[in-house]
């Protein structure tokens, strides 16, 4: 049986890689290691069809040991000991795990020994921070490498590259004439993109054009209206989906945010990655308008982590729709992105000596503390000192937003900072 496309194109060069140049040029890290056929155990981090499972496979084939493959999916600790067991009796051999951030901690501790031995390379791949989903012990014992999502020059050059080299595709008389449809539906994502392009020849084929095909825009999505069932399974979606649950909220409308929620319940999204954007959105687009949010997105993490699928719905439900109707405010996120420009554009400048610390005596004939006023000892909890380095004193970097929470706030600093800040 015929291999799908991203199958038979995986690379079987380092040259035939696209993109993550930033890892595998000349010089890079990743080269070294290939090219010096040593591999430590290793967890790639990056967005999907961002090439890790090629590169994974590719750097096993370069050490020429026993290479084993698991999905976290449908994989537990049994088979991870079987592993382990066989790994024994050959010495050593190389482990990939698939959407290893899906692995519980039991899973993950199972494989904790044979790492430090060096039995087992474990080669881990995901799409998920794994500083949240990767245990400690065994992420310090794994070199992480983030690949970034592929650019269009990549993506367009891969279908080339696809047309012109495939087994299958080579032989045909494929014309390439337009690409923003194509990219569009693959979203960035390399296997995806494939598959998109071997389903439009196809269905252009089975249609009677077997003299030529020519990719338009509308072709494609034409191919993609009839057949979005295929690119509807779980996790195809995921960046889509979660773009409009997030959105949904910004924009405080419930409902659209409850039917995304549904259908990421549905493809079997897993319930922390979802807790964890509204932790996100409580702070970008609800902030001080509403701190309860935060607390309330933050139960519902902890919440989902402990209990799971299926009660884990009402409970997504419940904060989904709080935040969806709860007051916005993104000054929170505007104020620590001036901040964040202010300290680029700045530099590193000095503490007032007033605010500094002094904990030697050496640093108090410096006069270091000298002149601080202690806001308890004053009238309201407050006093008037300068607090910022002298070149950027002045600077306003939080403006409230124009909700109740924090008109109250802007009050407050009107009191207190209004000549300072202009408040």
């Amino acid at each position: 049986m015929l291999a799908p496309l991203p199958e038979r194109l995986r690379p079987k060069t380092i040259a035939e890689f696209v993109g993550q140049q930033h890892l595998i040029g000349e010089g890079k890290v990743l080269r070294k290691l290939i090219e010096s056929h040593t591999i430590p155990s290793i967890i790639f981090w990056g967005p999907p069809g961002s090439g890790k499972t090629s590169l994974a496979r590719f750097m096993a084939e370069q050490v020429n040991l026993p290479f084993y493959q698991l999905s976290a999916i449908d994989s537990g600790v049994k088979e991870v000991r079987k592993v382990i067991e066989e790994a024994n009796e050959k010495g050593k051999a190389i482990l990939f795990i698939d959407e290893i951030h899906r692995f519980n901690k039991a899973q993950q501790d199972a494989l904790l020994g044979a790492v430090e031995r060096g039995t087992i390379i474990l080669i881990g791949a995901t799409t998920e921070n794994p500083s949240f989903e990767v245990i400690s012990a065994l992420l310090s014992r794994c070199q992480v490498y983030v690949l970034k999502s592929l650019e269009r020059a990549d993506l367009e050059a891969l279908l080339k590259h696809a047309i012109e080299k495939d087994e299958v595709l080579s032989k045909k008389k494929i014309t390439l004439q337009e690409t923003e449809a194509i990219l569009k539906y693959s979203g960035g994502d390399a296997r995806k993109l494939l598959n998109v392009l071997e389903l439009v020849v196809n269905t252009a084929e089975s249609a009677g054009n077997n003299q030529s095909i020519v990719i338009t825009n509308p072709l494609v999505e034409q191919v993609i209206q009839q057949k979005m069932a295929i690119y509807d399974k779980s996790g195809e979606q995921h960046y889509d989906i979660i773009s409009a649950f997030i959105k949904s909220m910004r924009s405080s409308d419930p409902n659209a945010a409850l039917y995304y929620l549904a259908r990421m319940i549905k493809g079997g999204e897993d319930p922390k990655f979802i807790a964890r954007r509204m932790l996100i959105l409580a702070s970008e687009d609800i902030g001080n308008a509403n701190p309860n949010a935060l607390l309330l997105a933050t139960s519902c993490f902890q919440a989902v982590t402990m209990i799971g699928y299926p009660e884990c719905d009402l409970i997504l439900s419940q904060t989904v729709i709080y935040l969806a109707t709860s007051p916005k405010s993104n000054s929170a996120t505007t104020a620590i992105g001036k901040a964040m420009q202010l300290v680029n554009e700045t530099g590193d400048l000095s503490v007032p000596l007033n605010i500094r610390n002094a904990p030697t005596k050496l640093m108090k004939d410096l006069n270091y503390g000298k002149d601080y006023k202690y806001a308890h000892g004053y009238e309201g909890n407050f006093v008037d000192i300068e607090l910022l380095p002298d070149k950027i004193k002045g600077t306003k970097l939080y403006e409230p937003g124009n909700n109740a929470r924090e008109i109250e706030i802007r009050n407050n600093l009107k009191k207190w900072w209004k000549e300072k800040y202009g408040y």
